[in-house]
């Protein structure tokens, strides 16, 4: 036998979903009595142009990279660009390399974001393409 302990009352699913039942039923008087009788449209998710994106991308790299002094970060598709995206960044960095040695790195970084911009809204001008490795 035992020492004459009470015994522990068990932990069931009832005694640990009640207090959440209760809380739930008397939280529900409390709400908007009109709620949910008319649906209510769901937004729109918004989507990033196709342009707009590789623009984001390739600026990021671009400024990533020349902050690092230059450094390889990896393979283009290790860095989520497409191979066209890629050489986007590749001419991007060249001009913002040579802008950086003369005018310094604030204005290589316009020039960089400007540059991706410029090549990013040309690559993109007629849609996605569809030629050339991982578009």
């Amino acid at each position: 036998m035992t020492d004459g302990a009470p015994p522990r009352p068990r932990c069931t699913p009832l005694r640990v979903l009640a207090p959440s039942v209760a809380l739930a039923a008397a939280l529900a008087g409390c709400a908007d009595p009109g709620a949910g009788t008319t649906p209510r449209p769901s937004p729109s998710p918004r989507t990033t142009a196709p342009a707009e994106l590789c623009t984001r991308l390739v600026t990021q790299w671009a400024h990533r990279l020349l902050a690092d002094g230059g450094s390889g970060y990896g393979d283009y598709q290790s860095m989520g660009l497409s191979n066209g995206q890629y050489g986007i960044l590749r001419t991007v960095l060249d001009a913002g390399r040579a802008e950086e040695r003369r005018n310094g790195p604030g204005t290589a970084r316009e020039l960089t974001r400007r540059l991706a911009q410029r090549g990013c809204t040309e690559r993109y001008r007629d849609g996605v393409p569809t030629e050339g490795p991982w578009q």
